[in-house]
């Protein structure tokens, strides 16, 4: 059961609301296209100033989605601008931590909104404690819902306007099942070899897997209007039908996007592990590993060349290596 100050500390603070947190610049063009090319938004309404301008909504908008960035502090922990509030919206996270539920996850996000911004107007948002729910178990263990409200605001000299709310919530609890070290193995006892987990098959996707066996990379392709698509799936995303074969790449790609995975340090992948994104000369994506080159070589757009690897004996997985780098294995 959960202390009973606890509990009469944290409904003390629910309904409490939290000062204001500004947007470091207006609504801006530049941020709009930098982010809608970071997102792949294409929307002209947002970028296309004479679209745009001649469109239902008479002029250039944010994508709704922006709507928290406005007021993000940036790389820099807590650096909000002049004259956001010190208050600090999360304390009640903390109190609770103080009785020791120290885990968190983010349960889910709503945003909701009232109308499109537009450039040259300033944000600003608020922050409401919505409510702490009662102590509650699940399969990550025992804690409490906390819900935020932040609502966000345009100043206007006749008085500041609602554009929109985001509802956050969270667990705040205390592990069901804390880990334990593993006690080291005998001196004469083998340690098990880690091998790469198998990727699940089903009937859409074993021609992919079979292919890989084979040193192919099939891409599916839907036999009504020639489309090919990437995750294998049962219907055509463009026709609807469910006829599909075949085709298979030439091995030739681009580097979309990429991470370098560190953390957490998984047996028996290498770390760093940098997976790309890749883009084929075919048209489509997929997600696979980088070979036999570092990070600091990585650059966007890079051409890429396929080839296929072997673990375990037993599983053929596609990846790509920089043609502009010599081989590393």
């Amino acid at each position: 059961m959960a202390d009973s100050q606890l509990l009469t500390d944290v409904r003390a603070l629910v309904g409490r609301e939290y000062g204001r947190v500004y947007a470091w610049d207006e609504v801006n063009a530049p941020m709009i296209r930098q982010w809608c090319e970071i997102m792949g938004v294409d929307n002209p309404l947002y970028t296309d100033p004479v679209f745009a301008a001649n469109s239902v909504q008479d002029g250039l908008v944010a994508p709704p989605a922006m709507l928290q960035v406005w007021c993000m502090e940036g790389f820099h922990l807590n650096n909000y601008a002049p004259g956001s509030t010190t208050e600090n919206p999360y304390e009640v996270l903390k109190l609770i931590e103080s009785y020791g539920y120290g885990s968190v996850v983010a349960v889910n996000s709503e945003l909701t909104f009232n109308r499109n911004l537009r450039p040259g107007e300033k944000v600003y948002y608020t922050t409401r404690l919505e409510s702490v729910g009662d102590e509650k178990t699940t399969g990550l263990g025992t804690g409490f819902f906390v819900t935020l409200v932040m609502s966000y605001f345009v100043e206007h000299k006749s008085g500041d306007e609602a554009v929109g709310e985001l509802l956050f919530r969270v667990f705040k609890f205390r592990p069901a099942n804390t880990h334990t070290p593993e006690a080291a193995p005998a001196k004469d006892q083998a340690k098990p070899v880690a091998k790469r987990p198998k990727p699940g098959m089903s009937d859409d996707t074993r021609f992919f897997w079979e292919g890989c066996d084979a040193g192919k990379l099939l891409i599916q392709r839907c036999t009504q209007c020639q489309t090919l698509r990437h995750p294998p799936a049962p219907v055509c995303i463009e026709c609807h039908s469910f006829d599909w074969d075949s085709v298979q790449a030439s091995g030739r790609a681009s580097l979309y996007s990429f991470v370098i995975m560190h953390y957490p340090e998984v047996a028996p992948f290498d770390h760093p592990n940098p997976i790309g994104l890749i883009e084929l000369e075919e048209g489509v994506r997929l997600v696979a590993g980088l070979a036999g080159v570092k990070r600091e070589d990585l650059s966007i757009g890079m051409p890429l060349q396929l080839e296929f690897k072997t673990f375990d004996g037993e599983l053929t997985l596609p990846l790509f290596r920089a043609l502009s780098l010599p081989s590393a294995e």
